[in-house]
């Protein structure tokens, strides 16, 4: 039985795999339509979610399965005082598979310890969101054609941000990546994913606070926004939220071919006017997300269409 908790959790083959699958479930879903009939995903979602819960019910509706679940904490048995191992030993007797988000960092890694079926981390605390990152990928590999020799440029919270984090670590496994971090001295990303990731691998990075700048080199340009649930301190939520915005006029900088990615929700750190630009690329990320969703059920279940 197989859990996807991490970035890595999958070979580079075996991500490519699934991405391939994806590819193909995009280009004719309803070929996939009945693969996970009378299949159950539980959704255990103990803080809020739009983009992932829903890309996940949707993905398994799509394959023709069911789905059970809660999404708050408030509304499960959290709310008792029941821990992430007891909820997911029941959950294992009502559901062929689980898509865990929680706001403590390693809650999926425990219950995927006590669990006896497949979990998927949907997400813990600051720390990863694999099935962000293999969306990510998707959308980079569909505009690019490639995962490797590519430079990229991850802008905003990078101090916080899970899907920042996730994604370096999956990119850093192909060849010719450079990495761009555009963030303020706050958030700035963890010194371990510099340490642990990318200087063992003798990636090409540099740490700079100007978006503008960076702009004309980028083939790929990540924005997150400024997570104001990350932090503790109102203040310097307020005095940070706005350091980055990009807009029409800055994408005069860009590339013809440069691809802009948002894992979603924005905030005001894409101008409104920047959907309009055919390089912009965050719906066309969350349509992915289905698309991934997909693969990843069918993989961990060992389904075919």
């Amino acid at each position: 039985m197989r859990h996807l908790i991490g970035p890595l959790d999958f070979t580079l083959e075996e991500t490519e795999q699934l991405l391939d699958l994806a590819d193909a479930i995009a280009a004719d879903p309803a070929a996939y339509q009945e693969a996970a009939r009378h299949k159950k995903l539980a959704t255990l979602f103990y803080e809020p979610s739009t983009r992932t819960r829903l890309s996940f019910e949707a993905a398994m509706l799509n394959l023709g399965g069911s789905v059970l679940g809660f999404s708050s904490a408030d509304s499960s048995s959290a709310a008792k005082g029941e821990s992430v191992a007891d909820t997911i030993r029941v959950i294992s007797c009502y559901a062929d598979i689980a898509a865990m988000r929680h706001p403590k960092e390693g809650a999926p890694f425990r219950a995927a310890r006590y669990s006896r079926i497949p979990v998927i981390n949907a997400g813990d605390g600051g720390h990863q969101h694999p099935t962000q990152t293999l969306t990510d990928l998707m959308t980079i590999r569909r505009r690019k054609g490639r995962l490797g020799g590519l430079t990229i440029g991850l802008c905003g919270d990078l101090k916080f941000g899970r899907t920042v984090h996730s994604l370096m670590m999956a990119l850093s496994r192909w060849e010719g990546i450079r990495f761009v971090l555009i963030s303020p001295e706050e958030l700035r990303v963890p010194d371990y994913i510099i340490t642990e990731t990318i200087a063992p691998r003798g990636i090409a990075y540099e740490e700079v606070r100007s978006l503008e700048n960076a702009m004309p080199t980028l083939d790929i340009l990540y924005m997150t926004r400024v997570q104001r649930e990350r932090f503790f301190n109102e203040e310097d939520y307020i005095r940070l939220k706005d350091s980055y915005i990009l807009t029409a006029e800055k994408m005069k900088l860009a590339k013809e071919d440069m691809a802009v990615l948002h894992p979603l929700p924005r905030v005001n750190e894409i101008a409104l006017s920047v959907d309009g630009d055919p390089r912009a690329a965050y719906f066309e990320q969350a349509q992915n997300g289905v698309y991934v969703r997909m693969a990843l059920i069918m993989t961990l279940l060992g389904l075919e269409k």
